[in-house]
């Protein structure tokens, strides 16, 4: 893939943030006058820490593991931290959740992300507001819990049928009869900005990830987060989520000047449940080094071999490159 043009980007989200909105006019696009400027990143000279997402212990197999449980095996396994998967939870009141945040707490551990879902990608104005209703709840859940950084998906067309059906076709699918990807981009674009007063009350940054729907690429992601352009909308990588031009790809997210705030590593030892991709992480490291990325790395695990066996064996692996 050759190199991505951020200000191509920036050129066709101005017409994408045009296309209908919410509810009424179109939200201003852009960084507000009162939003910091960001430091200048340096070099990462210092090792990564390295966490583990509760994904990797479940993968939405059999019955739901909780986290509690989920963060016992992750301190005894000796990760830094653990990243909350929130459809895992099996109990979301707040003496739950405090209970949660003890519990790591007291094992050593930081509760470092917070992954969540939404589904921003649909032409009803109504039902768009209601996934921003359902997201600000997820921001209020990650801040009880002291957790910094939470992901967001833009959703998808949901054309595809079943998640079977859209792995099988590499992601991608056709928009609904009528509408467009320009549109679409317009609907999320607003979505998210909606979003953000929240994020910055409650001190959780957004991580858009690349995930499916308009995100399925690093020019979907950086088209959105790009035209944003605040402070409290960042960049969650997922490794495994590029199916071509991986490599490339990541570099183009990594070197973006909206920065990374997550890192979800996969791993698929014993084969992959949709597919395997063979991850070169010394590339990735490299990659992630030269643009200054010293955050956290969270493993997901998707494998089919015994979590028991191959979660310790990827953090070794992690540790290896990320060290």
């Amino acid at each position: 893939m050759s190199a991505i043009h951020r200000r191509g980007f920036l050129g066709r989200a101005g017409l994408a943030a045009g296309a209908i909105g919410l509810a009424g006019p179109a939200a201003s696009i852009g960084a507000s006058p009162t939003s910091p400027t960001p430091a200048p990143r340096a070099k990462a000279s210092r090792p990564n820490p390295i966490g583990v997402s509760t994904y990797s212990f479940w993968q939405f197999r059999g019955e739901r593991l909780g986290i509690p449980e989920c963060i016992d095996r992750a301190a005894a396994m000796g990760f830094d931290g653990v990243e909350l998967l929130l459809v895992q939870m099996r109990d979301t009141s707040n003496t739950a959740l405090q209970e949660i945040k003890r519990r790591a707490h007291s094992q050593g551990l930081a509760l470092m992300g917070f992954s969540t879902h939404q589904g921003f990608v649909h032409p009803d104005a109504d039902r768009r507001k209601s996934e921003v209703e359902k997201t600000i709840g997820q921001i209020e859940l990650a801040y009880a819990l002291g957790i910094p950084t939470m992901r967001i998906n833009t959703g998808r067309w949901g054309t595809s049928g079943s998640f079977d059906q859209l792995m099988a076709n590499k992601g991608i699918e056709p928009p609904l009869e009528g509408h467009t990807e320009d549109e679409a981009f317009g609907w999320v674009i607003e979505a998210i900005e909606a979003l953000l007063p929240k994020a910055a009350e409650c001190g959780v940054v957004l991580g858009l990830e690349n995930h499916w729907g308009l995100g399925r690429t690093a020019e979907g992601v950086l088209r959105i987060v790009e035209t944003i352009n605040d402070p409290w909308l960042q960049m969650t990588l997922d490794t495994g989520n590029f199916l071509e031009n991986g490599y490339e790809q990541m570099e183009a997210m990594a070197s973006s000047e909206v920065p990374l705030c997550l890192v979800q590593a996969k791993t698929y030892y014993g084969g992959g449940r949709w597919y395997a991709l063979d991850l070169d992480y010394a590339r990735i490291a490299s990659i992630l080094r030269g643009a200054g990325y010293s955050g956290w790395i969270s493993l997901e695990f998707e494998g089919n071999d015994d979590a028991e066996e191959a979660v310790p064996r990827s953090l070794e692996m992690l540790r290896s490159h990320f060290s």
